[in-house]
């Protein structure tokens, strides 16, 4: 735990503390600062130390608040002062005023990560029509700015000159930066590494990516975990049960069993002093702030510790298949040549016609072509048939017209064998796209098509699965193509042909069948179905406005690999939050009990409560450091 050692006002709690130990120590061997000095001296640093706690515990008394810690402490104190135990009554303010310090402490380290995420934001940018800085929310969408090499990015844009890399880690959690150029998407809070550029604004200040990411991180603290609120609800009635004990401990024993006045007194003030809280109220925020600032930092949006302990108890997780498991951009698989045509005249070729197309599977066979080194075909005389494909004539291949389609567009045109209907039954049986393709006579060959799949999906289903969760694939694409691309990532469950409002539906009959269930989509076409599930994560939120707003956990980059780590650490911090929560009552429960058999100490109990506290933070505060390397890290 980082601890404000450049805090004056700490610094000199410490001081008091150290003084008012030893003091103590001092008092338990046999000496004593003598009377009539010792209340004077001890009162100083109880008054000095513990102002506001004694000040709010009579504002307490007042206002009738039981429930209030601060009126334990001054019913402790007044006790203590009357039985001349002056050492034990500073040592009591001073230790819970350092408890409560210690929780401030905790929580501020525990949001240190989303702290940091403010503190990186510029608050002004350089616009080039004005030739100054100007505050970023003064600044209209479709102003250009201008951004040097070093300096963060203020405002969502599009470079319009220039080009540079940009460290993305704030938004995305990628830590390798991203080469941009001109018509790139930059986001604010980004950093523009090494180049010179002008960007035009795409959104205001408010509406940026880094702000809503910003607001709804702080907003989730909001959003309250079930045993946050449990814990914060049975603290309320806990602190005047424990009151109502303490009176019952000092009045039974003296007036109805004629037992010592003072020792019994002692019991009832010891009593209250365990029963302060403190740590059991804090076992719950420091983990979650904790885990969210994690969770944040490798670009995961948790929007509160009610989603990321709901993540820790799903039984099965569905998922959409584009942009999801897959990029949703199509790749060439397959390529047969026929009839004596080469590899090379056949890519050539067909993508001197597809490069005047701006269909994705054309662009995905000249980038293919490109890729394997052959330069497409110089052509003319382009033409796109709806739904069918297109002709071009090619200026390499002796002026012949190119045909690139469905295999019914090219029996139109040219004979068809059966080795080339066999290629195309086989690729739609994969679920592959076929594209036929001739000039001259009969058929050159035949490209396959795919989505290509992320290359870290089937490792983190494979991952989910070791954790007893079942992956569900949910698709509006074909059964044919789904189950291809479920056989290649492990997924035994497949639905396909599921239309926005089917996936919603089928949510409700997993939920039924498992309880708790994840589902996981690009929060646009699958909004219905992540707000009918119990925890709902969009894939790749970067810039998309809807995956934000809509899920209740966003991941800011394409990774896949995420969501087994977001479980682990889910599934790390309820078991942190359950020790925590044991550990605080068992340590209540000891002194109690002590106390009701009459054989509690003040001191010792001061020191159990507030030792209690610090080991719950510093572990607790270890979650931020959480890493997801192999399955055993748990």
């Amino acid at each position: 735990m980082k601890l404000p050692i450049n805090d004056k006002k700490f610094l000199f709690l410490l001081f008091a503390i150290t003084i008012v130990v030893a003091l103590e120590v001092l008092s338990i061997i046999g000496i004593h600062i003598p009377m009539p000095y010792a209340p004077f001296v001890f009162a100083t640093f109880i008054l000095g130390i513990g102002y506001n706690v004694l000040w709010n515990g009579v504002k307490a008394i007042f206002k009738l608040k039981f429930s209030n810690i601060n009126l334990l402490m001054l019913i402790a104190v007044i006790g203590a002062f009357y039985l001349k135990e002056f050492p034990e009554a500073a040592v009591l303010v001073v230790l819970f005023v350092l408890g409560e310090r210690l929780e401030e402490i905790g929580i501020a380290n525990s949001k240190s990560a989303l702290d940091e995420l403010v503190s990186k934001a510029p608050k002004t940018a350089f616009v080039k029509s004005e030739n100054a800085n100007v505050a970023i929310d003064k600044i209209a969408v479709g102003t250009i700015i201008q951004v040097k090499a070093g300096e963060m990015i203020p405002l969502d844009g599009k470079i319009i000159s220039g080009e540079t890399t940009v460290d993305e880690a704030a938004i995305t959690g990628e830590p390798i930066p991203k080469d941009k150029y001109i018509g790139d998407t930059l986001f604010a809070g980004t950093l523009n590494k090494n180049g010179f550029i002008e960007v035009k604004t795409t959104k205001l200040s408010v509406d940026t990516t880094f702000s809503k990411i910003v607001r709804l991180t702080f907003e989730a603290q909001a959003n309250k975990s079930e045993t946050q609120k449990f814990i914060q609800q049975f603290a309320r009635y806990y602190t005047p049960a424990m009151l109502a004990l303490s009176v019952l401990l000092f009045v039974v024993p003296v007036f109805i069993f004629h037992l010592d006045f003072n020792h019994w007194l002692q019991q009832a003030i010891t009593l209250l002093v365990i029963a302060c809280p403190c740590a059991l109220v804090i076992s719950t925020p420091v983990a979650i702030y904790a885990a969210i600032g994690n969770a944040s930092s490798k670009g995961a949006l948790v929007k509160g510790g009610k989603y990321l302990e709901a993540l820790a108890t799903i039984k099965a997780i569905a998922l959409d298949k584009t942009r999801t498991i897959t990029f949703g951009n199509p790749i060439v698989s397959d390529i047969f040549p026929l009839n004596g045509t080469s590899r090379e005249e056949l890519l050539a070729c067909t993508a001197g016609a597809e490069i005047f197309s701006e269909h994705p599977l054309a662009q995905a066979i000249v980038d293919a072509s490109n890729k394997e080194g052959f330069e497409p075909h110089k052509t003319e005389a382009f033409k796109s048939i709806m739904g069918k494909g297109a002709t071009a004539k090619c200026l390499v291949c002796e002026d012949e017209t190119i045909y690139v389609g469905k295999l019914e567009f090219i029996k139109e045109h040219q004979h068809t064998d059966n080795e080339t209907e066999k290629i195309v039954e086989q690729l739609s049986a994969q679920g592959k796209t076929s594209v036929v393709v001739s000039f001259g006579d009969g058929v050159a060959g035949v490209i396959g098509l795919m989505d290509q799949i992320k290359p870290d999906s089937a490792a983190a289903l494979k991952e989910i699965e070791t954790m007893g969760i079942e992956p569900v694939m949910l698709t509006g694409d074909s059964e044919k193509a789904a189950n291809y691309i479920a056989q290649q990532v492990g997924i035994k469950k497949i639905f396909g042909n599921m239309l926005p409002e089917n996936k919603s539906e089928k949510i409700k009959e997993l939920l039924q069948q498992y309880g708790k269930v994840a589902m996981v989509g690009d929060g646009i076409n699958d909004a219905p179905a992540l707000a009918q599930s119990t925890v709902g994560i969009a894939m790749g939120a970067a810039g998309s406005d809807t995956a934000i707003e809509t899920a209740n956990i966003a991941l800011m980059n394409d990774k896949l690999s995420l969501i087994p780590f977001l479980i682990r650490l889910s599934q790390k911090t309820l078991r942190r939050i359950k020790f925590n929560t044991i550990g605080a009552i068992g340590v209540k429960l000891i002194f109690i009990t002590l106390a009701f058999v009459g054989y509690s100490n003040l001191v010792f109990a001061i020191a159990a409560d507030v030792g209690v506290t610090l080991v719950v933070i510093l572990t607790s505060l270890q979650l931020m450091k959480f890493e997801n390397h192999t399955p055993e890290n748990v």
